[in-house]
């Protein structure tokens, strides 16, 4: 049976989840990923949030073999401000005949459903790959499936400082609280994927100073040379 496959985007926060959303829509026969995109405060040069920079991103869309489009916001960013400059780029994405975009969110039903209000009246579609899946059984099937990534960003409100910059792998999970959930998806932490089965190389990253600001703690990642350079 032929299918028709949809032309989508993926949210492209750096990190693990929207990484392995974008592994299993290659698995679709009915989904055609055609770009990444990201939001990317323009002071800094890098991911809200997760605090990658640019350059890391750049790569990352490189060794997945996508365009990435770049959606820059002010800092401080009011929500008036945000919903401009995103109904901005869904503008934007309506034109080039997107129907889809998707999200690597597990479970905020709160989160989801600002996204799909945002997209109702373009017709592009949110879909969520990951969604609802159990994520204690998600993080060790990312792992298991060659998924590397480091912990860029951690709230300490909810995880101890030490677990800044620490690689996200099966002793990372082994250490976590019980209060802390396994993919971080009430914002106890953040990441940077560095290698897995959506990139067709590594990439190589040193790490840099680490430094709490606005009650977050951030691990700045530093380009390395090699694979993926």
């Amino acid at each position: 049976m032929a299918y028709k496959r949809k032309m989508t985007l993926v949210s492209w926060s750096s990190g693990k989840d929207s990484a392995w959303a974008l592994h299993l829509l290659r698995q679709r026969r009915d989904i055609e990923v055609v770009g990444l995109f990201t939001t990317i405060t323009a002071e800094y040069h890098r991911v809200t949030m997760h605090a990658v920079r640019l350059e890391l991103v750049r790569r990352q869309a490189a060794a997945a073999g996508l365009p990435l489009h770049l959606i820059e916001i002010p800092s401080p960013c009011s929500d008036e401000q945000y919903g401009e400059i995103m109904r901005g780029f869904i503008d934007e994405t309506q034109a080039r005949s997107i129907q889809n975009i998707a999200f690597g969110d597990l479970f905020l039903e709160e989160v989801r459903s600002y996204r799909e209000t945002r997209l109702r009246e373009s017709g592009i579609k949110a879909i969520f790959p990951l969604w609802k899946l159990p994520t204690e059984q998600l993080a060790r099937e990312m792992i298991a499936g060659g998924l590397r990534a480091i912990v860029t960003s951690v709230d300490p409100r909810q995880l101890p400082a030490g677990f800044i910059g620490r690689p996200y792998d099966l002793a990372f999970l082994a250490d976590l609280p019980p209060s802390a959930d396994p993919c971080g998806e009430n914002g106890e932490f953040h990441t940077c994927v560095i290698d897995g089965p959506m990139f067709d190389a590594p990439l190589q990253v040193t790490l840099g100073e680490i430094v709490e600001r606005d009650g977050f703690i951030f691990a700045d990642l530093l380009p390395g040379l090699g694979p993926g350079a």
